[in-house]
């Protein structure tokens, strides 16, 4: 790999970190405040809502300049999330702007990998990528997690600096200038990430033309015979993965009998397994052979059902690890394939926009179904089968969709075989 490519993965490893270290400070912030406990997962909305919206307009945003100052344009915009909290404005609106933000970087950190490196080395990348993205999340939750905790914020608000009085004075503030320090330290990466030297389209300042563009931009992938096979798998990845977050945890309660602290660090568990399936996938698994990962995609809804059956902390540890590497391994060749597609089609950033437009989607609608059977008091037994039956049930029409396209024309062959290590 090029240096470059390190110093990419630096900017959203750290800019990641400082995203899930700001949510446990939010959610201390809505604590607080006393704001009802509903206003807790609201701020994954506020935050997701963005790259829905806004998605016919980050991405031509993100093909119009180099890929890096649009990252460091969209870290500053987090920055100005952070820094609103901090000065007192309702954490809901804050981290809304830290999504904006984030919806604006999106784009530009995936898209800056078609443009910058070849498409053998596009699985990798994104192995190394989504890998780097997972341990920042762990990462990221227990980091803010430390910084709340009273202990520990003391010792650091006992830090003093000589002559100079920081006005940082309470648990909240603290974990705030931490968090706002990892993103200028995104920034500072973001500064030095290469310029590719590919040439941009001028931004457009009609919004119904950015909006009638995107729209042609997502009958196209839909359109395309390998787009719309991978983006239909990684639409339904990152809607079944945010679902299976609140799964877990309610889970853990009703069959393990943990507490939330405990429970939610299962949720590690299935991440730390969605890195290594990732980095496996970016090892082994080359641009033409992307798509007989689909079956794996089966699979993982048909595991999920073994949940029903586990009522020990030793079993289940395993079983989640599974379920993450499995996810993590069909996922990363699949999005590989998608920017490869999108970035020959579209440009880099329309077609990233694309892709968080329908993900996005998909974590709404099916966090809002998973809500519903909580609702309506469902058994999480029934709620574990129905979501399990549902995933593997969508990826076997993904792969008969997959084999009838094949069957009129062999468009894998033309896919990259060459080996990236």
């Amino acid at each position: 790999m090029p240096f470059g490519f390190y110093i990419i993965m630096a900017a959203q490893f750290f800019s990641a970190l400082a995203d899930n270290a700001l949510l446990i400070a939010a959610i201390a912030a809505l604590r607080e405040m006393q704001a009802p406990a509903e206003y807790e997962p609201l701020l994954k909305t506020f935050f997701t809502v963005s790259y829905v919206v806004l998605a016919a307009f980050v991405g031509a945003f993100a093909d119009s300049m180099p890929k890096g100052r649009v990252m460091l344009i969209s870290n500053t915009i987090k920055i100005v999330g952070c820094s609103m909290m901090f000065f007192g404005a309702h954490p809901l609106l804050a981290y809304a702007v830290v999504g904006l933000g984030a919806a604006a970087y999106s784009p530009a950190k995936y898209g800056i990998l078609t443009e910058y490196l070849p498409h053998r080395l596009l699985v990798v990348a994104n192995g190394w990528i989504e890998g780097l993205t997972v341990g920042a999340i762990i990462l990221g939750v227990v980091i803010g997690g430390m910084l709340i905790r009273p202990d520990i914020a003391q010792h650091l608000l006992a830090f003093d600096f000589p002559l100079l009085d920081t006005g940082i004075d309470t648990t909240g503030e603290m974990a705030l200038t931490v968090v706002g320090a990892l993103y200028i330290l995104a920034a500072i990466f973001n500064l030095y990430v290469p310029n590719t030297g590919v040439d941009h389209k001028q931004l457009k300042k009609n919004p119904l033309f950015l909006i009638h563009e995107f729209n042609h931009c997502l009958a196209l992938l839909w359109r395309d015979k390998l787009g719309q096979i991978s983006l239909a798998v990684t639409t339904l990845f990152w809607g079944a993965g945010a679902t299976l977050q609140f799964i877990v945890i309610k889970w853990a309660e009703v069959a393990l009998g943990l507490g939330l602290s405990k429970a939610s660090m299962l949720q590690g568990v299935v991440a730390v397994g969605v890195a290594a399936g990732a980095i496996i996938a970016a090892k082994y698994i080359t641009l033409r052979k992307s798509v007989r990962v689909i079956p794996l995609g089966i699979a993982m809804g048909l595991i999920v059902l073994v949940m029903n059956f586990v009522n020990s902390l030793w079993l289940a540890v395993p079983l989640l690890i599974i379920i993450g590497g499995l996810s993590g391994f069909f996922v990363v060749p699949m999005n590989a394939l998608l920017q490869h597609r999108g970035h020959i089609l579209m440009g880099a950033g329309h077609s990233i926009a694309v892709q968080n437009f329908n993900e996005n989607i998909s974590i709404l609608v099916m966090t809002g179904l998973y809500y519903l059977m909580i609702k309506m008091d469902m058994s999480i037994y029934w709620v574990v089968t129905l979501f399990g039956l549902f995933v593997s049930g969508l990826m076997y029409m993904i792969r008969l969709r997959h084999i009838a396209n094949q069957a009129i024309q062999d468009d894998v062959q033309h896919l990259d075989d060459s080996a990236h290590h």
